[in-house]
């Protein structure tokens, strides 16, 4: 009888573990599609900003179009980006141009004057500080669903209901391009 009752003990003991732990692999998924939401809304607002910048240069700098063409172009494959690893390729490419656009744009003085290229210029570095923090915080939640279903013993229920690690949103150049981000400020 008392045996009885151990192993029923330690079978309800597991059985509330397993649920514990399968309840903490869909809250790390939730979370996980809640920083990549996050990440989305703040790059749609820097694509919704592009053009607007764009505008605003090309009524200063005609005769840099090439440079207007690339943003326009970067920005185009950004928002074509399907997987993670795309679209960290795409911001890399939209963040190069950004800086040739920035740097275009020190040449002309009344350009870096006027109060609608001042009014992106904020709140185009906004949106890339908004856009680091999601990523850090989309990483760190990637990190922590690999580490649950790389570690023993919640990598058995992990992996017995097909829990997926997913991608991180890293920069092509790593912790270089997090050290330099966009510069948006003369």
């Amino acid at each position: 009888m008392n045996t009885g009752l151990v192993l029923l003990g330690v079978v309800a003991l597991v059985g509330v573990w397993a649920i514990w732990a399968y309840n903490r692999f869909v809250a790390l998924t939730n979370r996980c599609e809640e920083g990549w939401s996050d990440i989305e809304v703040q790059m749609k607002r820097r694509y919704d900003l592009i053009p607007n910048l764009v505008e605003t240069v090309k009524g200063y700098a005609k005769h840099e179009a090439g440079t207007l063409q690339s943003v326009t172009d970067a920005r185009t494959k950004a928002m074509g980006a399907q997987s993670v690893a795309d679209h960290a390729v795409a911001e890399n490419m939209l963040t190069s141009a950004l800086k040739s656009l920035f740097a275009v744009a020190e040449s002309y003085p009344d350009l870096k004057a006027n109060t609608n290229f001042l009014e992106l210029q904020r709140e185009l570095s906004d949106t890339e500080n908004k856009i680091q923090a999601a990523r850090r915080f989309y990483n760190s939640v990637v990190i922590e669903l690999q580490n649950a279903l790389e570690q023993f013993p919640t990598n058995l229920i992990g992996n017995m209901f097909g829990f997926k690690t997913r991608e991180f949103f890293a920069l092509a150049d790593g912790e270089e391009a997090a050290k330099n981000p966009v510069k948006v400020s003369f």
